[in-house]
C-alpha cells in the first residue's frame, strides 16, 4: 500500500541529496511535526511568510519573534533562527540539501513541483527520520500490520500523503528540471493580530 510513497521518497532523495525524506500531506504539516520532535520552544523567523507559520507557533505554544531586519522577501527558503529546520516552500533545487538541518518543501498548485498539495521533509538524522515516519502515520509503526497488532505508539498525527499524490509527484519529478528558487513577497505578518 505504501510502495509509491516510498518510490517518491526515495526519488526526490536522489534529486534533492537527502539521505532521508518523509512525505506528508503539506509542508506546514512537515514544519509542525520537526518542531515537535525536536521540541522547540522558541524561534525567531521571517514576518513575510504564509499565515499558517505563525498560527502553527500559536497551535504549538512556540514563543517566537519576527526578525526585525528581514528584507520583505526571501527567495526560496528561510530558517527558522535557533533551530536546524527550515521552511523550503518555495525552493526545490538537484542537490539543495544541507547536511545536519531539516528542510521541509512543498508540493502546492503554484510550487515548484505543483503536486497539488502536499509537503517533505529532508534530512539525514537516522533517528529523527524512524521518529518522524511513525510520528507523520498516526503513531504507527509500519512494519506492524494490521494495525491493531501494534501495542505501543509514538504520539502520531493523521498527516500522510496519498497514494496519488506519490503517484503525480514521481510523474512530475521525473520530468523536472531543477529552477531557481521562486522569489514572492508575502505580507507582512506583524500587521495581524491572532486571537485564541
Amino acid at each position: 500500500m505504501f510502495e509509491k510513497i516510498i518510490e517518491f521518497e526515495t526519488a526526490l532523495a536522489e534529486f534533492t541529496g537527502a539521505p532521508y525524506v518523509v512525505m506528508t500531506d503539506c509542508c506546514t504539516h512537515a514544519i509542525e511535526l520537526c518542531m515537535r520532535h525536536d521540541r522547540v520552544e522558541f524561534c525567531t523567523f521571517t514576518p513575510f511568510t504564509y499565515l499558517s507559520i505563525p498560527m502553527l507557533m500559536h497551535k504549538l505554544d512556540i514563543k517566537y519573534v519576527y526578525e526585525e531586519d528581514d528584507p520583505a522577501q526571501w527567495i526560496g527558503e528561510y530558517r527558522f533562527l535557533s533551530t536546524r529546520i527550515w521552511d523550503s516552500a518555495r525552493r526545490l533545487e538537484k542537490d539543495m540539501y544541507r547536511s545536519g538541518q531539516i528542510q521541509c518543501v512543498s508540493f502546492g498548485h503554484n510550487k515548484p513541483l505543483p503536486i497539488g498539495r502536499g509537503g517533505a521533509i529532508l534530512l539525514d538524522d537516522e533517528l529523527a527520520y524512524r521518529a518522524l515516519l511513525q510520528m507523520r502515520y498516526d503513531g504507527r509503526d509500519l512494519t506492524i500490520g494490521p494495525w491493531a497488532s501494534q501495542q505501543k505508539f509514538r504520539v502520531g498525527y493523521h498527516y500522510r500523503p496519498t497514494i496519488e499524490e506519490a503517484e503525480r509527484g514521481l510523474e512530475l519529478l521525473n520530468q523536472y528540471t531543477s529552477q531557481l528558487p521562486c522569489e514572492v513577497v508575502y505580507p507582512d505578518c506583524r500587521q495581524i493580530c491572532i486571537i485564541d
